[in-house]
């Protein structure tokens, strides 16, 4: 399952975004370091389900509809503070947490609400753009602080005649999540003496800065929409990196008001359906938070969960069936079952997420769209239907 990291100083709001992501029961308060231990949960990301294209709506768990929800694991951990990398406030263990996400979400106060602290301050008062790149620089620091403190290792290891400096990081970046070949793609860019030992601080630096940016990219969640000054969030959308405007609180709020039946709504819905059954005060608050999503096309919470995995980690969504006619399992359940492959995936990749002896196994695929078999480099599409054939089906 693909790990997505909120991020964040304490007070920006990720608690409530993890738990308006989740609806799990987790601590949401006004002051620094509500969150010490991290909380892990399952979110989904929301996709069109394919029973779009039959007549009747499929009967898997995850599909409303033809929303389709495909799980993902959600991780919130203690707010960052400047000289997080050295320790300070609870820096380690959050940085420590991080090595295992796929993709990172970094929650903003856009309210400027919060100082660089996290501690509460009058709305405005604190510019957010000061706090986009300081998530960036704090993981960067203390990834830098990792190799260094490592390099020794490196240099030992160079003395070997079958030394590769290629082999050597992958072994100790592993940790972090940095595979052989984002290694060799981060070596490619950066310009580095042959010999490690004339390695000088900002070459490992700049190691860490690259590794960081293949292994941990970073999408920016400029949350409270709902109460930010206007040019606030638009300063923010000018940037140069990728920045979903979203209210955690108000995901938060429908998520409850839809299931006390009180509204229609889907997570990722731009719109929603107010009930009768509401008190007038329930009404107004009601209102005004459709009011904000017209404005930014919705909550932006789901926006933010779905451009993390589907466009900054590049994956798509495919629907393995044993009965290509009727898309269905040996049971009957129509598409019951939704896998997130990267990009460029084939369909004995997809075997393989199924289950190792599916894919040890494999003998070919049908496109059950189609009707038509596919060769194994096949690169599979957002949505696709696949039979797999296999001798341990």
């Amino acid at each position: 399952m693909l790990s997505i990291a909120l991020a964040g100083k304490p007070n920006a709001g990720k608690s409530t975004f993890y738990t308006a992501a989740t609806m799990a029961d987790v601590d949401v308060a006004n002051y620094p370091f509500t969150t010490i231990d991290a909380n892990r949960g399952v979110s989904y990301v929301r996709t069109d389900c394919p029973c779009l294209e039959r007549d009747e709506r499929c009967n898997a768990d995850n599909c409303e509809d033809g929303k389709r929800y495909v799980p993902i694991e959600l991780l919130d951990v203690a707010g960052l503070v400047p000289g997080a990398h050295e320790g300070k406030g609870l820096g380690n263990q959050f940085l420590d947490e991080l090595t295992n996400a796929d993709v990172i979400i970094n929650v903003v106060d856009a309210s400027g609400g919060t100082n660089e602290k996290g501690e509460p301050v009058d709305i405005g008062e604190h510019d957010p753009l000061e706090d986009i790149d300081f998530i960036e620089e704090e993981m960067d620091l203390w990834l830098a602080s990792i190799v260094d403190r490592n390099w020794e290792s490196i240099e030992r290891k160079s003395r070997s005649p079958d030394f590769d400096i290629d082999d050597a990081l992958a072994d100790m970046l592993s940790g972090f999540g940095a595979s052989p070949k984002q290694i060799a793609t981060v070596l490619r860019e950066l310009d580095y003496p042959e010999d490690p030992i004339q390695w000088e601080d900002d070459h490992r630096e700049e190691l860490a800065r690259l590794v960081r940016e293949r292994t941990k990219p970073i999408v920016v969640a400029a949350n409270k929409i709902d109460i930010a000054p206007e040019e606030n969030v638009e300063h923010l959308l000018e940037l140069d990196k990728p920045v979903i405007p979203t209210t955690a609180e108000g995901e938060l709020a429908l998520r409850r008001a839809a299931d006390n039946g009180l509204v229609e709504y889907d997570p990722g819905d731009e719109t929603i359906a107010i009930g009768d059954d509401v008190s007038d005060a329930q009404r107004e608050a009601l209102e005004g938070l459709a009011e904000t999503m017209v404005d930014w096309d919705g909550t932006g919470v789901q926006t933010a969960l779905n451009f993390a995995v589907y466009d900054l980690l590049d994956h798509l969504t495919a629907y393995p069936v044993e009965d290509a006619s009727k898309w269905s399992d040996g049971s009957g359940n129509i598409l019951p079952d939704a896998f997130l492959l990267p990009d460029g995936s084939t369909p004995v990749d997809l075997a393989y997420a199924v289950h190792s002896d599916i894919g040890d196994g494999y003998l070919h695929a049908v496109d059950a769209k189609s009707g038509r078999d596919v060769g194994e480099d096949y690169e599979l599409e957002e949505g696709d239907v696949v039979k797999i054939v296999s001798t341990a089906s």
